[in-house]
This record gives structure tokens, sequence and C-alpha cells, in this order.
């Protein structure tokens, strides 16, 4: 009965993440490229600039629960997880080191998805009973939409499908990656990890989103600034295979004809399959057109929608054009890729980027790797708890039962840190999917006032910069 079960939930996965759902995605990230006329590349140095400022650290400028830069932490904490480490090594196996490119390309166009969902989200966002913002691309369409009725059920429908995405990829799955990652590492049993995991959610989550992202504000650039230091290193350490393995990366991204050999070993892999691994996993990383970063950003004192979302677009560079990029070029110099294990099966996931860390670091370099997976997946934990009690609170119209949620979202750790679940994987895949389906829907019928309030910013923006 499981395997059938699971053997279905893999035919919808593989559906839902086909070509349909990807051309979807990266086709109303161009559209809003071109609709908000290149705005979101062009101020991309402005945003960057903003969210470094001391300004972002500030509450001085209009209302909200956390700083600007609290807001991005906590979306990126749900955002740079697994998929930046075993995601990037997953899609260079099963799509060759080109899939690489292609998650360049879609994380550029991700950039206006990131950024309409969440600007929409801080407009039409609301204050609950105790005094806390509301507010996600749920709240959005049914307020904004023309269609009341179709608003009504799409905000549904998406509120449903990340109260699933939250148990399953910002939980189960995460618990399942750290407990896996340390005993294999440290040989830490599984229920240990489960029981750290559980009491340390338990103490971060019960205090809600202000606790969650004064834990973000520190644990995400700590642990990014730590990852990348290592796999600057390891870059570095292989300098030499440097060239021939970023060539190799454009030429499997780009070729019509099945292709292998230099950087990719016994991979073979042509455009179209780069191209599919590559988007996927890429937005499988950075979520953006999902609608979930949106949920944290309505959280931001700010005193415009533009403003905000500007800073909360820069998760998708972060996330996709740092983070995964240095996964990436680890993998891609370390000459690891295609090599395969005891049983002839390819080496991937986390395993392959541990193997390209210790080319130059050693038994040091599984460690990192390893402490890398288990901070990742933590703060994915964390993020999607507060993505997922938004929901929930938007489902039954009141927020009396979020202390629930935040009890049993926890305690599902400890399941997850435990027990392997193929199915929970698929499940969450496939909520993961459908969440953004109604989320792209809402932006391209907004897009026009997307357009608009991007336009009147722009005249506010170049006043200050004088």
């Amino acid at each position: 009965m499981v395997e059938t079960v699971d053997k279905v939930l893999k035919i919808i996965d593989d559906f839902v993440w086909g070509p349909v759902m990807l051309v979807l995605l990266v086709g109303t990230g161009i559209f809003l490229t071109f609709r908000l006329k290149f705005y979101t590349w062009r101020n991309l140095p402005y945003a960057i600039k903003s969210t470094l400022s001391k300004e972002a650290r500030s509450k001085s400028r209009g209302m909200g629960d956390v700083s600007p830069f609290e807001a991005l932490t906590t979306a990126l904490a749900a955002t740079i997880g697994t998929g930046n480490i075993i995601g990037v090594a997953t899609a260079m196996v099963s799509g060759g080191p080109g899939a690489l490119v292609w998650m360049w390309i879609s994380a550029c166009f991700g950039l206006s998805s990131k950024f309409s969902e969440c600007m929409l989200a801080i407009k039409y966002r609301e204050v609950n009973q105790q005094g806390e913002m509301s507010g996600g691309p749920m709240y959005t369409m049914r307020k904004a939409l023309k269609n009341k009725t179709a608003g009504a059920v799409l905000g549904w429908l998406f509120a449903l499908f990340a109260v699933f995405a939250s148990f399953g990829i910002g939980n189960l799955t995460q618990a399942n990656s750290i407990s896996e990652a340390m005993n294999k590492t440290f040989e830490v049993p599984p229920w240990v990890t489960g029981g750290i995991i559980t009491i340390l959610s338990l103490v971060i989550i019960v205090g809600g989103i202000k606790s969650i992202s004064k834990v973000s504000s520190i644990v995400v650039p700590c642990m990014a600034v730590f990852y990348v230091i290592g796999g600057l290193i390891v870059i570095v350490g292989n300098i030499g295979n440097v060239p021939s393995g970023v060539a190799m990366i454009f030429k499997m991204a780009f070729s019509i004809k099945a292709v292998a050999g230099g950087v990719g070993g016994t991979i073979v892999a042509s455009m179209m399959s780069s191209m599919r691994y590559g988007i996927a996993r890429g937005m499988f990383s950075n979520e953006a057109g999902m609608g979930s970063a949106a949920i944290t950003a309505a959280s931001a004192v700010t005193d415009h929608p533009v403003r905000q979302a500007y800073i909360n677009m820069t998760g998708t560079f972060w996330d996709t054009l740092v983070v995964c990029t240095i996964t990436g070029l680890c993998i891609a110099s370390s000459g690891v890729l295609g090599i395969t294990d005891s049983a002839g099966k390819a080496v991937e996931g986390s395993a392959l980027t541990i193997e390209a860390f210790k080319t130059v670091l050693g038994p040091m370099g599984g460690w990192i790797v390893t402490i890398g997976v288990a901070l990742f997946a933590f703060s994915t934990i964390l993020g999607w708890e507060y993505h997922g009690e938004k929901a929930f609170e938007y489902l039954l119209g009141t927020h009396r039962f979020n202390m629930v949620y935040r009890v049993i979202f926890s305690l599902t750790a400890f399941v997850g840190a435990t027990t392997t679940l193929s199915i929970a994987w698929n499940f969450s895949d496939i909520a993961n999917a459908l969440m953004s389906v109604p989320n792209l829907i809402c932006m391209l019928a907004l897009s026009g006032e997307i357009a608009k309030d991007v336009e009147a910013f722009q005249v506010i923006l170049e006043r200050e910069r004088g």
C-alpha cells in the first residue's frame, strides 16, 4: 500500500514539476521583468546597498513587526536550506554541470517574481487582533483581485497548500536531512538529533515572529558567511581547474546534443536536461514565484511596499547567485562530478559536496558541509514555521490557535528526524509546486498595478539619490 502511494505521488510530483510548471514559473518572471522595465535589474545595486545599510536594521520608518533586515533574513532562513547544498549537487549530476547556468538564468528573472509577490503582500497586509501584521498572497488574492469569488478561492487554496508545505518541505524533510548528515559524519543517533531540533524549535518558535526574526538575523548571515568562506577556500585550492570547469559548465548548458567529458566525467547531459534540472532546483532553492517569502515580507517595518520589496528581492540574489554558485563552482573545480560509490552508483547530494570540500580541506571539509546542512536546514524549519502559521491563521480566520500550531509543528520535527519518509518528500514537493499556481495567476492579473507602483516609487528613489 505504502509503495503504491509512493509511486502515485512520484508520478504526480514529476508532472507538477514538469515542463508546464517550469515554463509558467520562468515565463512569469520574464514577463514581469519586461513589464517592470527591468527596474528589478537596474535597481539591484540599490537593493543590495539598502539591505546592508544601518537603516535596514532599525524600525524607524513606517509600520510593522520586525526590521526590514530581519524580515529578509527570516525569509532567507526558509529559502537558504538543503537546496543550496544537496539540490545543486543533485542538479549537476542529473542535468550535468550546465544546470548551474540555468539556475543563474532562472534566478535573474526570479528577482522580478520575488519582488512582485512581496510588494503586493506588504500593500495588502492587515493587522490581526493581537496587533501583528498578517499578509501574504492569500490576502492579496482576496483583497486585490476584481473577481472576489475567484480571489477567495485562490487565496484559500494557496493557504492550504502553504500549510501542507510547511510541515513537509519546511519541517519533515529538513529535520531528516539534519539527522542523516549528523549520523553519517559524527555518528549521532537520529533520536538525539530529533530531540535537540524539537527542543530548540519549541524555545524559538513559541516566541513568534519577533523571536524567530532575532535568531534568523544572527544565524542566517553567520551560517552563509561560514559556508561561503569554506567554499572559496576550496575554489582557490582548485584554482587551476576553475577555467576548464567554467568552460564545461557553459558548454554543457547550451549543447543541443548530449555531451560528456572534462569536468563532467561520466556525466552525460543535453541542454534540455540541464535546463530542466537547473531551473527546477534553482526555483526550489530560492522559491521565487511560490509566494512563501511574501508572507514574511508583510511583517516588515516600512513606509512603502516597493522599498521593502526591493530588500526582500535580494533574497534570490543571495540564495542562488551567491550560495548556490559557491557550491556549484566547488563541485566543478574539484573533479568529483561523475564519481561513483562502491556499488557503482553516481555520488550525488550532500555526499558529492562533501567530496568536493574534502579535496582541499580533508576531513574538515566534511564537517563544514555537515554543519552547513544542519544550520541551513534548521533555519528553514524556523522560517517555514512562520509561513505555515500565517497560512493556518488565514484558513481559520483567527490567531487564537497559533500556539497550538507552533507546538505541533515543533514536535513534527522529531518525526522527520527519526523516520525516513519518501512519501513526505514527494507530497511536500507537490504542495510546494501547487502553492505557486494561484500566486503566479495573481501576479499576472495584477502586473499593471505592480508596474504603476514601481514607476511611482522610482520618482521617490531618484529624489532620495539627489
